[in-house]
C-alpha cells in the first residue's frame, strides 16, 4: 500500500515526536505523552509481547536487554542469538514492519556481552506539491544499535548497562523540505534479583527487575527549539515461578512503566482565551534538559496525583512451559483512557529443541478498530553450549564441568 501526502501535510509525520502538537490537542480528558521514537517503548521479541510486554524480570534469554540488563549475568547459555519480525499496523497498510536481532555471549561465569539492532520500516510516501503535482518519494525508518553488558554482583543480584544509538528519518529531502534526520544517543542501566526458595511442598523461584530505558539527549528533526525527547522509561516488575513437578512449571509476571518525559499541560481548550498560555507552558516544559525532565515527570500530570498514577501502564502476563520444551502464554496491556487508551489482551506459543527455538505471539486490542488488531510477532532462538558444558567449577573451559550455584 502506498501513502499519499500532499507537501503541506508531509510533516505530519512529525507529530510522533514534536512538541509542538501538545498545545493543538483538543481534548482536556486526553492527556496523551508524545515523544520521538515511540518504537522503542514496544517488546520486540514475541516472548515479551506475549506477556503483555512484561519482561523486566523474566528469565533471561536472547532479548533480555532490552527490557534491563541487570539480566545478562544470569544468562543459561554461553552463546545465543535470537531474529524477531512483526508485520506493523495490517490493518492500515502492506508495507510496514518492525525487525529485530539481539544475542549476547558470555565472559566468563558472571558477565555477558549483548548487541542488537531494532529496524523500524514506515513504508513509502508518495509526496505531492499542493497542486497536486508528484514531488518525489521516500521511505521513512528508524532504527537504533545498542550494546550491553551485564554482570553477577552477588549469587542472586546482577546490574548492567547499555548503550544506543538512535536515528530516525521520517521525511528525507523533496524541494522545500527544512526538516532533516534525528539522531540520539542513549542508555540503559539495569538491576535484577532472583532468589530460588521452597515453601512447603513448592519449589518457587522469585525475581524482580528495575530499569531505566533511553536516558539521553533529544533529537533534533529541524531545530534545537523543536527538540523531542526520547522515551526515557522507568520499569519496576517482577516474576513469581512455580515448578508443579518436574515436566510443568508456570510463572506470573508483572511490570509497571512510566514515561519519564514532560506531560502534556492543558486547561479548558474550548476558551481561547487559555491558547497562548497552554502553549507557553508546554514550550517550557519541553525546553527543559533530559535530567531535570526526569524528575519534574512525577509532579507535572494534569490532576496532580491521580493523574501521576494515570500514567504508569501495566502489564501482565502468565507463561506455561512442559519439559522446557512446549510454551504457552497470554498476557495482557493496560494504558489509561485518559493517557493513549491502548489496551490489548495478547496469546502466544513456544518451543525450544536442542539449539533451536521459536516464539509466537498474537494481539488482539480492545476494539476492532484499533490500528494493532491482528498483530502479529515472530521470534527464532538459537541457543550454543549450556553453561554446564561450557564452564568447569573454576570458571575456565571445559565440557564435564558445572557452572557454581
Amino acid at each position: 500500500m502506498t501513502f499519499f501526502r500532499t507537501l503541506g501535510f508531509a510533516p505530519a509525520l512529525l507529530l510522533l515526536a514534536a512538541p509542538a502538537a501538545l498545545a493543538q490537542v483538543a481534548n482536556a480528558d486526553l492527556h496523551t505523552i508524545t515523544t520521538a521514537v515511540p518504537i522503542l517503548t514496544l517488546s520486540p521479541d514475541a516472548r515479551g509481547a506475549a506477556l503483555g510486554d512484561a519482561g523486566v524480570a523474566t528469565s533471561p534469554d536472547a532479548n533480555a536487554a532490552f527490557y534491563n540488563p541487570g539480566k545478562l549475568g544470569f544468562v543459561d547459555y554461553k552463546y545465543a542469538f535470537s531474529p524477531s519480525y512483526s508485520p506493523w499496523l495490517r490493518q492500515i497498510t502492506d508495507d510496514m514492519s518492525l525487525s529485530y536481532l539481539s544475542g549476547y555471549g558470555k565472559v566468563g561465569t558472571r558477565g555477558a556481552f549483548a548487541a542488537s539492532l531494532l529496524y523500524f520500516n514506515l513504508g513509502q510516501i508518495d509526496y505531492r506539491t499542493g497542486t497536486n503535482l508528484p514531488n518525489g518519494s521516500f521511505n521513512p525508518k528508524e532504527y537504533a544499535v545498542t550494546v550491553s553488558y551485564g554482570q553477577k554482583l552477588g549469587e542472586n543480584f546482577g546490574v548492567g548497562i547499555s548503550a544506543r544509538y538512535v536515528r530516525s528519518n521520517l521525511i528525507g529531502n523533496y524541494s522545500g523540505n527544512d526538516a532533516q534526520a534525528g539522531n540520539s544517543f542513549a542508555a540503559d542501566l539495569g538491576a535484577y534479583y532472583s532468589k530460588d526458595a521452597t515453601i512447603g511442598a513448592g519449589i518457587y523461584n522469585f525475581a524482580y527487575g528495575l530499569s531505566i530505558t533511553n536516558l539521553g539527549n533529544k533529537m533534533v528533526y529541524q531545530d534545537v527549539t523543536t527538540s523531542s525527547f526520547l522515551p526515557t522509561t522507568l520499569r519496576l516488575g517482577t516474576a513469581i515461578t512455580r515448578e508443579i513437578d518436574s515436566y510443568n512449571k508456570i510463572t506470573l509476571a508483572v511490570d509497571a512503566t512510566k514515561l519519564l518525559v514532560p506531560s502534556p499541560y492543558y486547561e479548558d481548550p474550548t476558551n481561547p482565551a487559555n491558547a497562548a498560555a497552554v502553549k507557553q507552558i508546554n514550550d517550557e516544559r519541553q525546553q527543559q534538559g533530559p535530567i531535570g525532565a526526569i524528575f519534574s515527570s512525577f509532579t507535572d500530570a494534569p490532576g496532580g496525583f491521580k493523574g501521576e498514577l494515570q500514567e504508569i501502564n501495566l502489564h501482565a502476563g502468565a507463561e506455561y512451559w512442559y519439559n522446557n520444551t512446549i510454551a504457552a502464554r497470554v498476557g495482557y496491556f493496560y494504558e489509561n483512557q485518559h493517557v493513549g487508551a491502548r489496551q490489548y489482551l495478547s496469546f502466544g506459543l513456544g518451543a525450544r529443541l536442542s539449539v533451536f527455538g521459536v516464539d509466537g505471539t498474537y494481539l488482539v486490542p480492545n476494539s476492532q478498530a484499533n490500528p494493532l488488531a491482528q498483530t502479529i510477532r515472530v521470534s527464532l532462538h538459537f541457543n550454543l553450549n549450556k553453561l554446564s558444558d561450557a564452564f568447569d567449577e573454576k570458571g575456565a573451559g571445559g565440557t564435564q564441568g558445572t557452572l557454581p550455584n
